[in-house]
Formats: C-alpha cells, structure tokens, sequence
C-alpha cells in the first residue's frame, strides 16, 4: 500500500499545486486512498518532499530535485514490488498485482514510454494494457521479464 500511495502521492503534486498536508489528504481521499495525517507526514519525509515558492507567490509540495531526476527508477521499483504475475493473451498484456496496486503499475509502465502501447487500464488488483498488435506484447513480456 505505501508504493502505491506513495506513487500517487508524486502524480497528484505535479498535476496541481498542494501547499498543505490537508490538501494532499484530500486529493488522496478523492482518489479513494485513505491515510492519516501522520502517515503522510511520515510519507513526505520519506519522498523527501519539499516546498518550493510557486510561480503564484504561493508554497507547493515538490519532489525534491534528485527524486524528480530519479522518478523513472523509482517507479520501476514501485512496479517490481506490486507485481504478482503478468501474461498475454493477444495483443493485451495482463498484469496482476497486490490489492490497490494495479493504478500504480499502469501509472510505471505510462511513465516508461513503451513501444506499442496503446492505453493502459487498471482496477484494484489487475491491470489491462492493450498493444498494437500481439508482437508488441511478447516484446512487453520480455521486456518484464528482464526487470525481474
């Protein structure tokens, strides 16, 4: 659960500007994800979040400047740790992963740039990525495999 909140946590705070731990509660909360406010403290110090003075004159959360530079691995981490099993059927790449984890995978993979994917789509426990075609997803499956 901490990879996945915490993988959301990242893409609320570089899709809007959060200046308050109330405001973050609420947009987790709006993207179904309970949390306290002593875990997402704890949540920050471990990101290393930090305020930066906005182009408005306001302070905002900000992902440090070696987190932002190290995103991409950390969100491969993120992937490999929620993963349980990943197959194709098709030209659709099927990942299960641990429960309310399958948004945080989808959102590695988008992150990722990989070739010949279409869309992603995820629910609680499995996530569904549609390919151009089945060679796409073999590639994918092989792909998975070496960050494995």
């Amino acid at each position: 659960m901490k990879s996945g909140r915490q993988s959301e946590i990242l893409k609320i705070i570089s899709e809007r500007d959060i200046e308050t731990q109330n405001q973050l509660l609420d947009a987790l909360k709006e993207r179904g994800i309970q949390s306290t406010q002593a875990t997402l403290s704890r949540d920050i110090k471990d990101m290393r979040l930090v305020k930066e003075l906005g182009s408005n004159g306001s302070y905002r959360y900000v992902a440090s400047r070696n987190e932002t530079d190290n995103y991409e691995e950390r969100l491969k981490n993120i992937f490999r740790e929620s993963i349980v099993s990943y197959d194709v059927a098709q030209n659709l790449f099927i990942i299960r992963t641990l429960p309310g984890l399958a948004n945080g995978a989808c959102s590695a993979i988008d992150a990722m740039h990989v070739d010949g994917l279409v869309g992603t789509l995820a629910g609680d426990d499995t996530a569904f990525l549609a390919m151009r075609d089945a060679e796409a997803a073999k590639k994918l499956y092989h792909e998975i495999e070496m960050l494995f």
